[in-house]
């Protein structure tokens, strides 16, 4: 399971309404590309976000689905980018004086990746998430990105 996390300067709100917005899943999830629905009622549990991952013309259009959700704590997702596989992603988040610090869990469930050495994975995982919560920390802080 790899683990990232970040304390995000704005209130857990701002946080959770980027995080429970399905149509704002591409602009920060990495490897998503466009959102293609999302079912109404989401992010109640068995709803779904309607994506496509990769880049034109090689998009896979697929799933993700809400499990779990707490408001303004927990969020658990099934996502899903076959072939390549299925896992799971948690989002904890606790309030702060300086803001929210934002837990991002993710492991594997099935598909090829899942029979991939977990410390493979992990470093995988680990650095696509940490670019995951800087864009969402951009979007939840209200700041353009920085030119390098």
């Amino acid at each position: 399971m790899s683990e990232n996390e970040r304390l995000i300067h704005a209130d857990i709100k701002d946080v959770f309404a980027i995080l429970t917005d399905g149509w704002s899943y591409a602009g920060w999830v990495v490897g998503a590309s466009r959102v293609r629905d999302v079912e109404a009622g989401f992010p109640e549990p068995g709803r779904s976000i309607h994506h496509s991952v990769g880049a034109w013309p090689l998009l896979i259009d697929d799933t993700t689905r809400a499990l779990e959700y707490e408001p303004l704590r927990r969020l658990l997702l099934r996502v899903r980018v076959w072939p390549v596989g299925e896992g799971e992603v948690e989002f904890v988040a606790t309030e702060t004086t300086e803001g929210c610090r934002l837990v991002m869990r993710e492991h594997t469930t099935s598909g090829p990746v899942a029979l991939m050495p977990s410390a493979a994975t992990d470093v995988m995982l680990r650095a696509r998430n940490a670019e995951t919560l800087e864009r969402l920390a951009l979007l939840a802080e209200k700041q353009p990105p920085t030119k390098t």
